[in-house]
């Protein structure tokens, strides 16, 4: 979904940046498993800044290098990338 606005809004995505998460048909960001997993081997590949669900970001129980935004919905997820206002 961000890859789509991104590109119809012409905006790019910052290429520090990774985005996770599954996306609804009402527009929510679902959890998704084995974010901890997923975040270490984002770290190691270099990146950044993450979006994740905000309902995996409550629970997160270790520390990251990377700087990590929760989000709720694919609103959320846009203004975060600041491809929506």
């Amino acid at each position: 979904m961000c890859a789509c606005a991104s590109s119809f809004k012409n905006v790019p995505i910052p290429k520090d940046m990774v985005i996770m998460g599954e996306v609804g048909l009402t527009g929510e960001v679902r959890r998704i498993n084995m974010i901890e997993k997923r975040l270490k081997e984002a770290e190691k590949m270099g990146f950044k800044r993450c979006i994740i669900p905000e309902n995996n970001k409550k629970y997160l129980e270790d520390s990251y290098k990377m700087d990590i935004i929760g989000v709720s919905n694919i609103g959320d997820a846009l203004r975060a990338l600041n491809i929506k206002r």
